[in-house]
Formats: structure tokens, sequence, C-alpha cells
């Protein structure tokens, strides 16, 4: 089973990644699974974060979608919610 550091979805420096990454590569199922589900949190977390941030400095749907090599549509759908009133420039 993971540490309480391995399940967190914060990451305080880059020995947790690493070690996340480590355990991700486990020959142990559970905590392989384990990594991975927190790897996928910890990604997205991310994600939401970096796309705040683009839309607060003007990035457009279309620049961030390219970015992240997805469609306009599908970053447009999955992140403008949290954009209240101001998700129609570059929609």
């Amino acid at each position: 089973m993971l540490t309480p550091a391995l399940s967190s979805t914060k990451v305080d420096g880059m020995t947790e990644a690493t070690d996340l990454a480590a355990a991700a590569a486990s020959r142990e199922p559970r905590v392989g699974l384990r990594a991975v589900l927190a790897l996928r949190r910890l990604l997205e977390t991310l994600e939401v974060l970096q796309v705040d941030n683009a839309r607060r400095q003007g990035w457009s749907w279309q620049e961030i979608a390219e970015a992240l090599e997805v469609s306009k549509q599908a970053v447009h759908k999955k992140h403008a919610g949290r954009w209240p009133g101001r998700d129609r420039r570059g929609a």
C-alpha cells in the first residue's frame, strides 16, 4: 500500500513526483494502480491550474486547445464552466 505521501495529489517537490513515477511502475498491482490514481489526480489539478492561468493571461480557447493537443470544443466543454461570463471570448 502507498504511504500517505504517495497518495497525495500534491507534489511537494521532484522527490515525490519521482516516487509516484517509480510506484506506478511497481510489479505490485495495488501499489502501481494507486500511484496511477494519484498521478491522474495530479494531472487534472495541474491542467485546471494552467488553463486558468492561460485564461487569466488572455489566451483563447483555441490557443489552449492547441497547447494541449485537443479540440477547442473539448477544452471549452471541460473548463468553461469555471469561467462564468468570461467563456464567450474565443469560444
